[in-house]
C-alpha cells in the first residue's frame, strides 16, 4: 500500500480516478436515469451528496465512495446506491457496516444544489440534474430521493480481509477486497474487481437481463 498519502487521503484520491459508473456495471445509454459519481468529485465541489434518515438533520452517512444510479419519474423518483467504505480497523468496519445494515426504515439520498448544477466531470460540461432524468429544470433546491437498493463495497487491511473470509459471512448488498485492491493506481480497470463489482446489479439475480 501506498503510505505517501493518509489512508483517507489515498482512498479518495484513489476513487476520484474511477469513473461516473461503477466498474463492471453499465451505463444507461440514453444519457439519463443513468450512474454519477457522488463522492468523491473535483476538489472544487464542496455539497457533495449524503445519505441520511428521514426527518434527520445531524446523523448523515458520508459515504468514501458513493455512486448514484437514479431512475423512476419526476413524480416517482428513487436511487440506487453503490457505496465504498475503507476501513482502516475492525472497529471501524462494524462502525462503517451499522449504518448500511437492513432496517425497516427507509434511507433517504440528499444530492445539494451545488453537487446537481455542476458539471458532470471535467470533460463532461453537462450539468448533473439532466442526468438525473427526474429534473424538468434546473433545480433551487435539494433532491432527496428514497434508496431503492443499497450495495456496499468494504476495503480491509490484509490481516482483518483474510480473517473476515475465515469466520464471517457477508450480507446480500455486501462485498469485499483486500484495502490493496481498493488503492491500487488504475484499480477500476482490474478484471476481478470489475467483475465483483458486476455482482452488485441490481439484475444479477436475475436468469436473464432486460
Amino acid at each position: 500500500m501506498n503510505s505517501e498519502y493518509p489512508l483517507d487521503a489515498l482512498v479518495r484520491y484513489r476513487l476520484r480516478q474511477w469513473p461516473q459508473c461503477p466498474p463492471g456495471l453499465k451505463q444507461s445509454s440514453a444519457r439519463r436515469n443513468g450512474w454519477l459519481r457522488g463522492r468523491p468529485v473535483d476538489k472544487s465541489t464542496q455539497c457533495l451528496p449524503f445519505l441520511k434518515l428521514p426527518g434527520s438533520d445531524r446523523l448523515k452517512t458520508l459515504p468514501d465512495g458513493l455512486w448514484l444510479n437514479f431512475g423512476g419519474t419526476p413524480e416517482d423518483g428513487y436511487v440506487d446506491i453503490f457505496a465504498i467504505e475503507a476501513c482502516g480497523s475492525v472497529d471501524n468496519f462494524f462502525d462503517k457496516r451499522s449504518r448500511f445494515a437492513a432496517s425497516t426504515h427507509s434511507m433517504l439520498a440528499a444530492c445539494p444544489v451545488p453537487w446537481l448544477v455542476a458539471p458532470v466531470a471535467e470533460t463532461d460540461p453537462t450539468p448533473r440534474w439532466r442526468i438525473t432524468g427526474l429534473l424538468r429544470e434546473e433545480p433551487r433546491k435539494a433532491l432527496i430521493l428514497p434508496v431503492r437498493d443499497i450495495r456496499v463495497l468494504y476495503g480491509l487491511k490484509a490481516k482483518h480481509y483474510d480473517n473476515f473470509i475465515k469466520t464471517q459471512v457477508p450480507h446480500a448488498h455486501e462485498y469485499f477486497v483486500p484495502m490493496d485492491t481498493l488503492v491500487a493506481q488504475q484499480g477500476h480497470e482490474d478484471p476481478a474487481l470489475r467483475e465483483l463489482v458486476s455482482r452488485a446489479s441490481v439484475t444479477a439475480n436475475f436468469l436473464t437481463s432486460c
